[in-house]
């Protein structure tokens, strides 16, 4: 047994499986299909196989071996606090999808670990299922581990089952750390006791039933091996370390952090908690971002959020000044090069996504903390143990504080939170907000309320070739109660047919559009849509005669529409090509919407786009389409298709036939929708916009062909408008002109804010008049009204002439309440502090803000108790 690093501990287990002939397959995406809802993130080595496992595909092998990297965030609060738990890890795993089973899956599990490996097998323990004899049997008989060191354990421990489905016994393999990591007990040296001294190294499912859920059993025809073994966890035994965090590569990471801080792991136990944090978010944080999540406040991207503030805050409790994360990626990136070469491939990427982030949360944890820090002090000046919930509430939805760090804080401080009042606040709030959507007529249609009668059979498409058929009515379904009915004769329908010729709303391509006639009968075909089923839903209005099941139809789309959604959708191709690069090889789509009209397509940059960034690829498209590039569409396998080039979109689920469309050797992606047949069609492209969706996902917005010449169209009349409004002859001196008007403005404002001046000095003459001698202070305090806070500061600045004087001035504004305080050089060395008095009279007026010593100003939430707060400041000043 010899120290191995963690690189070539997955080399050696990867390699040794292809020898047993199973297919090394490259770890999937942290984020799962879009078809498997159950998971947020892949968090165990068989996740992503569960297709195969239940036989929903056929696998590229049926002896599969993967390192899949892994997310678990149930136990977030736990890690850093002690040295076991992480988020982030790599698992294992050799799989068999009804091939081999337990007499290979148990031998090469022990040849890998004692002969490859070279444990000593007096070392290890195995235990089973306490009712598994065979295999007991298999481990004693056939691999040679003693009977005393296989231990027979219950269901709770050694039987794998999750509701009813395939389910089954497993065994786990333990290695002995020795009497230095155990506690001492009598009984210390078995797998019985908790304690760090023998540890589960390797996990062995034996899918051999299928449950019903209530107990009941029946053996599988074809029964399957899934095993998983933490890399982390063999590495701290390989390498004779006590934890995950003192393994090679994590311990470089957490040497580059200790650098930062200027800190030594092991010094100090308040800041080894803090490197572990870091360490092990930065870790999972940098894979995240690397496969496509981008922070947010739902779903996966709040995860990711919440990792990468996690990890920030407690940078800040180890000193470490201004944003810094960023700067540890390339030593995560370089660490893992070997087996994830795409972190260094898209390390840029990562670092701005993650710098974005870092810096925009430094300013809300800032103002966050002090003001969860004041609250923090009244709870318990007040001998509560309780955060109130709408001040929690308040700090969320006003600051942006997280609730988890709130939660995480006052914990820290021995202090509780109101959770059951935080949630009814917030969900009052989210009961508002989809008012106001319902008020705007955003509503949902669901394909999964309708009944489709006996239809279950794919709808046959012929619109890649075709603009019209003929078809059977299958099914027909009452739009206003979506309940099945034989025949329609008035009102809305939805249609389903056997074949046709309309396309189904997919891939962010709007639905066709068109006519469904026969002899009498014409229906207006408003919209298409397309279940998971693959059954696709004509939805229109009858206008004329009347349409039953089983009757036989013309289906014909609105072909000149179809021809604008076509001449959009390539569109879109060759502005992905563009985008990636002008911008880089992180770009990637984020969404994307298109019909006859404008092109939507959303990617993953950082940044706004620069004017000549958009020029750049704006100028590109169209170079493309001048150069009349053939549109192939070829259907292949999906590995094929990768090895072609073609991009696919993430996280997208796709069959075992896929459609690839190739635009010359510009552009080659993935696509189910509609094309042309040469990029010429298209006529020319224009960018519309561009614009932020989210943090680190942009937006352009585009049109082709007639659209071009409508929004040409569109602008020449703006600009004649423009021009007669600013009485200009001549538009194209709408610039000059415009510069004159913002020149003229300007000179207004200087004008107007010096008569503003005037104003404020001469309504403030009487305030300052009623100084008032208070301590070693001059007090100054009064209301104003219709006068800018920058008009009173600037009064402040001349009071501030008298260093003795502090003065405490209220502004209102169209029913808005300012305070603004200062306090005079002298007045500060005798303990005075703007800030700290406009602070303490939050508390009768609310509202908050701050400043300097010297300077300060605040919003007011109660404008009607202003009088009794400025009488609270002499009060203040005495008590200094």
């Amino acid at each position: 047994m010899k120290w191995t690093s963690l690189n070539d501990l997955r080399e050696s287990y990867l390699s040794f499986f292809e020898s047993k002939g199973h297919l090394r397959h490259k770890s999937f995406p942290l984020i799962p299909p879009a078809d498997d809802k159950s998971l947020l993130l892949i968090n165990a080595g068989m996740a992503p196989l569960k297709k195969y496992f239940k036989g929903e595909e056929e696998p590229p092998r049926h002896r599969m071996t993967t390192c899949q990297k892994c997310i678990r965030t149930p136990d977030i609060e736990r890690v850093g606090k002690t040295a076991r738990h992480g988020t982030f890890f790599e698992m294992l795993g050799n799989f068999s999808f009804g091939d081999y089973f337990k007499r290979e899956a148990t031998a090469w599990a022990w040849e890998y670990l004692t002969k490859v490996l070279e444990i000593p097998e007096d070392r290890l323990w195995v235990t089973i299922y306490e009712e598994d004899d065979e295999a007991f049997e298999i481990w004693n008989k056939q691999n040679g581990v003693p009977a005393d060191r296989i231990v027979r354990l219950g269901k709770d421990d050694n039987f794998w089952e999750i509701g009813s489905g395939p389910c089954g016994p497993c065994s786990e393999i333990h290695f002995d750390r020795g009497e230095g990591f155990g506690c001492g007990k009598p009984d210390c040296a078995g797998v019985a006791c908790d304690c760090d001294r023998i540890i589960e190294i390797w996990n062995l499912v034996f899918t051999q039933f299928d449950g019903d859920g209530n107990g009941n059993y029946t053996p599988l025809s074809h029964p399957n091996i899934d095993t998983g073994m933490g890399l982390e966890r063999l590495a701290v035994v390989m390498q004779g370390v006590n934890n995950l965090f003192e393994v090679d590569t994590i311990q470089n990471i957490m040497k580059a952090i200790s650098d930062k801080a200027g800190v030594k792991y092991g010094d100090d136990e308040q800041k080894d908690v803090a490197l572990r944090v870091i360490t092990d978010h930065i870790r999972s944080t940098c894979f995240l971002v690397c496969d496509g999540v981008v922070p947010s406040n739902e779903g996966r991207g709040y995860v990711l959020r919440r990792l990468l503030r996690r990890a920030a805050r407690f940078g800040k409790l180890l000193g470490i000044k201004g944003t810094f994360l960023s700067d540890i990626v390339p030593v995560v990136a370089h660490e893992n090069l070997t087996a994830y070469p795409e972190l260094t491939e898209k390390l840029e990427y990562i670092k701005k996504i993650i710098s974005i982030e870092e810096e925009k949360f430094s300013k809300t944890i800032d103002a966050g903390t002090e003001i969860l820090g004041a609250m923090i002090d009244k709870v318990k000046a007040d001998g509560g143990d309780t955060l109130p919930g709408d001040e929690v509430f308040k700090l969320n939805d006003t600051f942006g504080f997280p609730l988890d760090l709130t939660r995480e804080i006052a914990e820290e401080k021995g202090l509780k939170i109101d959770e059951e009042g935080f949630t009814a606040l917030m969900n009052e709030q989210k009961q508002r907000a989809r008012k106001a959507r319902a008020d705007k007529g955003d509503f949902g249609w669901a394909t999964e309320t309708l009944d489709l009668g006996d239809v279950n059979t794919k709808t046959e498409f012929v619109g890649y070739t075709e603009n019209e058929c003929e078809a059977k009515v299958l099914a027909l379904i009452d739009a206003d109660s979506n309940e099945a009915t034989g025949t329609k004769s008035e009102g809305k329908v939805i249609l389903i047919l056997d074949k046709t010729p309309f396309y189904g709303e997919g891939g962010g391509q709007v639905g066709d559009t068109g006519v469904i006639s026969s002899d009498g009968l014409k229906i207006e075909i408003t919209d298409t849509k397309k279940t998971n089923d693959g059954i696709y839903l004509h939805i229109g209005q009858v206008c004329e005669g009347s349409v039953s099941v089983g009757d036989t139809v013309h289906a014909s789309i609105n072909t000149e529409r179809r021809a604008a959604i076509r001449r959009n959708h390539s569109a879109a191709h060759l502005l992905q090509a563009a985008l990636r690069q002008v911008l880089g090889n992180h770009v990637e789509q984020a969404g994307s919407y298109v019909d006859e009209n404008r092109v939507r397509f959303d990617f993953s940059h950082y940044t706004a786009m620069t004017k000549e960034e958009i020029s750049r690829v704006e100028c590109i498209v169209n170079e493309q389409i001048l150069n009349a590039l053939s549109v192939e569409t070829v259907e292949t396998d999906i590995e094929t298709a990768k090895k072609a080039g073609a991009m696919a979109l993430f996280g997208e689920k796709y069959g075992s036939v896929v459609r690839m469309v190739k635009m010359g050797d510009f552009s080659t992606e993935l696509c189910g929708g509609t094309h042309l047949k040469n990029t010429a069609e298209a006529g020319l492209f224009k960018i519309i916009s561009e614009s932020s969706v989210a943090s680190g996902v942009r937006r352009i917005e585009g049109t082709t062909g007639k659209g071009v010449l409508e929004f040409i169209a569109e602008q020449s009349s703006l600009i004649e408008d423009t021009a007669r409004e600013m009485k200009i002859q001549n538009p194209h001196d709408i610039s000059k002109r415009a510069a004159q008007l913002m020149t003229e403005l300007k000179t207004e404002k200087t004008e107007r804010e010096k008569l503003n001046d005037k104003l404020a000095a001469s309504a403030i003459d009487s305030i300052i008049n009623g100084k008032r001698k208070v301590g070693k202070f001059t007090l100054i305090t009064g209301q104003t009204e219709g006068l800018s806070v920058n008009a009173v500061r600037g009064v402040c600045d001349k009071i501030k002439a008298d260093p003795d004087a502090v003065a405490v001035i209220s502004v209102c504004i169209e029913g808005k309440y300012n305070l603004v305080a200062c306090a005079g050089a002298d007045a500060v060395k005798n303990g005075a502090n703007a800030g700290s008095i406009l602070k303490a009279l939050s508390d009768i007026v609310g509202g908050g803000g701050g400043g300097r010593p010297d300077s300060a100003t605040s919003g007011v939430r109660f404008g009607e108790k202003i009088p009794e707060a400025l009488e609270k400041v002499s009060e203040i000043l005495l008590n200094i």
